[in-house]
């Protein structure tokens, strides 16, 4: 396991995954609980995590993203073996906030556990779309909850590249 800065310092994104090659019932649970223990505002807890493993619903939830980005063709999803979606209550201050840190977590503690991830944007817009309330439903996400993003996770066709030099100008110290 590498250290926390290592991690955060070496994280990437990953867009294409091992198809045959799914995440152990252990490692996955341990990513699980890391984005159940994000900070949240006010210590409200007001997210929920679907994690998908089953190839048929990732396709589907798939094929909404793509609807909702306008490219129905497209696999926004990589051929990521599992999906996390994460909801949050839309009556808790900072939802999206919360969510976003969740995702973090998740990302994050991937990395440090040796799977690959990536952020996947236009949740809430694919549960707007027909066929997205069918699996609110099926999942029983309660209402007020809004999906927020994805986290795709799995283990990465080739090494991604190293982080890029960080752009010169964005830190500013006062006082120090």
């Amino acid at each position: 396991m590498g250290s926390t800065v290592e991690v955060l310092l070496g994280r990437r994104s990953v867009r294409a995954y091992q198809q045959d090659h799914q995440i152990p019932d252990d490692i996955l649970d341990s990513i699980l609980e890391t984005g159940l223990y994000a900070p949240s505002g006010m210590g409200k807890q007001g997210t929920i995590l679907v994690s998908l493993q089953d190839p048929a619903t990732i396709a589907r939830l798939e094929h909404l993203n793509a609807s909702a980005m306008g490219k129905p063709e497209a696999r926004p999803f990589y051929g990521a073996p599992t999906v996390i979606v994460v909801f949050a209550d839309a009556s808790t201050p900072f939802y999206r906030e919360d969510a976003a840190l969740v995702l973090g977590n998740l990302m994050n503690a991937a990395w440090s556990l040796g799977v690959a991830s990536c952020y996947i944007y236009r949740a809430q817009q694919e549960f707007g779309l027909a066929g997205g309330a069918e699996l609110l439903f099926a999942w029983g996400i309660p209402e007020g909850y809004v999906a927020v993003g994805h986290c795709t996770l799995g283990y990465p066709e080739r090494q991604p590249p190293l982080a890029p030099s960080r752009e010169p100008g964005r830190l500013v110290r006062v006082g120090c």
